[in-house]
């Protein structure tokens, strides 16, 4: 039975579960949105009685579905895009199959095809894209339901669709930039958060009796992968703002600082956690008590970002100093004692930071932003080609979506286009993420008809189901952030609504019931489409990923110890730490993905994928703390130092080529590196026993 302390320290595995609910991400503001650019329309079009509105209304939820955050800057095109493209192809659908000669569907198929070809195919100019492309090739499955001979009604329904979307964006104009700066105070306060566990962690590990070697590479799978994402994020979050507002911000100055603080104070964590693994009795006694303070005074700095006030500084002041005293029954020269003043310098940067925000530094964008030809013509050609896996998933998408797409031309079933529009959502690049998406998609669908039938018991009137719209939608795009899952749960109602307001006289349980099963069904096709259709499987890739991240710790280890010899800049070395967490993040995220897929004899490679994750995770931990060993460069010679720096140098880029014959390590001479540089050699060996069984 595992020990209490061991269950604790296996919690933080369920925050990174694919399916995951993060109540923080809770956004009232987009819920305000999204309610209002819905439900106000659909409220006129009951009052007013106008033909159009409906689509109007539609065009409003998908404007909000397409916005995924961000600086306004960057947002405003994607959504008026949106806006005038959907426009255009529900025009141009409805005339395709009601002009062409009397063709019907077998001139609105290959229409269709056309547009979710395209429409698949721009992610890859990134996420933003990606979302507006798919919610495209929606509008194009919708456009094919209604024919019409003309043109008139055509470009009617295309300017109710274009307003509908106008509206949608003026709100986002209008409500987003109340609170500009709280997405980036959240991601900080998320990263702080985030090194509040890796400290609480430690310290339960510190705890424990005795070494247990496997905990303590669970400790570093778990948590680094964790806070370096949280970073990552934050520094995302805050350079996209800075895009939007401009560099000329105290705000994004004391943001900046924050971020690179906390990347600081991660280096020293990865450090800590790493010499204390092999520490004496007396230094682990007194790191217990320094940690015991340190991640609660993490916890009050991301509390006091999030709530962006500054009421804990006097007690904070307090801790650091005390922290600073606990080890001071060390001897001078100790490592611990060393590493501790570090730390503490850097929670004084943030005290110093959050009490007088104007006086950061005024950082610059750098590089000019590409032409917009080039911006679109490189991935363009990059991407044309079937080795590109975003072509691939283009034409495995418009494969299976045209199957669907025909069956509701010829069958003309009133729903049936809703097969079609759910393989449409689900279907992603992975299998992994694939089935995910599916099972939250079908499950969030199925409550969300239970309540859909549900209020159809008590919402009797056109008038009512207006006002219905308005707290279904603000529900559904608060919790949005939160779980897909359970914002499916409130955007099936209101898809329900829409429906009745363009078809009166369905029932809200037949409405809802019939998407229910035509989800199911979309589902389950996407899951088979990905499994049979040119399937790209985790396995396949882990090949690169693992040697890309064999690469970037060789990388690591030549920067760091040239650092150690004062060859390499600070700024080179914390560029090489940054990458070498980053291709770690890549494998564990494959691996991931890996998991969900039917594995069949690919066990053995995952598990020999994790084994390497976990020694480079380890090697780079011995890495780290060498940056912070009060040992000076004489400990060894420079010819000493320059003959492990190539060793390391080949052995790695051997393992990263695929090759496991490595040539025997330098001699261990005596000094306080010996024992880092014998621990980095051992890691580099259990990986050289390890790759070739990635590759298969």
């Amino acid at each position: 039975m595992p020990r209490p302390s061991q269950i604790r320290r296996a919690l933080p595995d369920l925050a990174r579960l694919p399916i995951a609910f993060d109540i923080r991400a809770i956004s009232l503001m987009e819920g305000t949105r999204a309610a209002l650019s819905i439900a106000v329309i659909m409220a006129a079009s009951t009052v007013l009685g106008l033909p159009g509105l409906g689509e109007a209304a539609l065009a409003a939820l998908f404007t909000s579905l397409c916005d995924i955050g961000g600086p306004l800057r960057r947002r405003l095109p994607a959504l008026l895009c949106f806006a005038g493209f959907g426009a255009l192809v529900i025009a141009t659908g409805g005339l395709v199959r009601g002009l062409v000669g009397g063709l019907g569907p077998l001139a609105a198929f290959p229409f269709g095809v056309l547009v979710i070809f395209a429409a698949s195919f721009v992610r890859i100019y990134g996420p933003q894209a990606q979302q507006v492309g798919m919610f495209l090739s929606v509008v194009a499955v919708l456009s094919l339901d209604h024919p019409t001979t003309e043109f008139g009604t055509a470009l009617y329904l295309g300017a109710m669709f274009a307003g509908g979307g106008a509206w949608a964006t003026l709100l986002t104009m209008l409500l987003w930039r109340i609170r500009p700066f709280q997405p980036v105070r959240r991601a900080l306060a998320r990263a702080y958060e985030a090194l509040a566990a890796q400290a609480r962690d430690l310290r339960a590990l510190l705890s424990e009796p005795e070494i247990d070697v496997a905990a303590w590479a669970f400790h570093a799978r778990a948590h680094r992968r964790t806070v370096r994402t949280a970073i990552e994020a934050a520094r995302t979050t805050i350079l996209d703002t800075m895009r939007g507002r401009g560099p000329m911000s105290s705000r994004a100055s004391q943001s900046l600082l924050r971020v690179e603080t906390a990347d600081q104070l991660f280096g020293a964590m990865i450090a800590l956690s790493d010499l204390l693994e092999t520490a004496a009795a007396a230094e682990r006694v007194a790191a217990a008590h320094v940690i015991r303070r340190l991640r609660p005074l993490f916890a009050v700095f991301g509390h006091e970002m999030l709530a962006d006030r500054t009421d804990a500084h006097i007690q904070i002041a307090r801790s650091i100093a005390a922290m600073e005293r606990d080890v001071e029954i060390l001897p001078p020269g100790d490592r611990l004692r060393a590493l501790v003043a570090v730390i503490a310098s850097r929670l004084q940067v943030l005290l110093v930071v959050a009490s007088s925000p104007d006086r950061g530094p005024v950082m610059g964008e750098g590089a000019r932003a590409p032409q917009m030809w080039q911006a679109f013509i490189t991935p363009l050609r990059a991407n044309l080609s079937w080795r590109s896996a975003a072509f691939r998933h283009a034409v495995r998408v418009t494969v299976t979506a045209a199957c669907a797409l025909g069956f509701s031309l010829w069958h003309e079933g009133r729903f049936d286009h809703w097969l079609a529009i759910t393989i449409l959502v689900t279907m992603q690049p992975f299998f992994g993420n694939t089935f995910l998406r599916a099972a939250e998609r079908v499950a969030g669908t199925t409550l969300g008809g239970l309540i859909a039938a549900l209020l159809g018991l008590v919402v009797t009137t056109p008038l009512g189901n207006a006002l219905a719209m308005f707290p279904l939608a603000l529900v559904a795009f608060t919790l949005r952030p939160v779980s897909f899952g359970l914002f499916v749960s409130a955007l099936t109602p209101m898809i329900v609504l829409l429906v009745e307001l363009g078809l009166p006289g369905y029932a809200d349980w037949a409405i809802a019931g019939t998407r229910v099963a035509l989800t199911m069904g979309g589902g389950l096709i996407a899951v088979a489409a990905c499994y049979l259709l040119w399937p790209d499987w985790q396995p396949n890739r882990l090949e690169a990923e693992i040697r890309d991240a064999i690469q970037a710790h060789g990388a690591y280890a030549d920067a760091e110890i040239g650092f150690i010899l004062r060859e390499t800049p600070n700024a080179a070395l914390e560029q090489a730490r940054r990458a070498a967490g980053l291709a770690s993040n890549n494998v564990e995220a494959s691996v991931a993905r890996a998991l969900l897929e039917p594995r069949g004899p690919q066990n053995d490679r995952l598990e020999a994928a994790m084994v390497i994750d976990s020694a480079l995770r380890r090697m780079a931990g011995r890495l780290t703390a060498m940056q912070y060993d009060s040992a000076q460069p004489g400990a060894l010679e420079p010819s000493a130092w320059a003959a492990w720096r190539g060793w390391i140098a080949a052995a790695m880029a051997e393992l990263g080529a695929g090759r496991t014959t490595l040539t025997p390590h330098p001699p261990l001479a005596e000094g306080p590196h010996t024992a880092a540089l014998g621990r980095i050699a051992r890691q580099i060996e259990l990986i050289a026993g390890t790759v070739a069984r990635v590759a298969g």
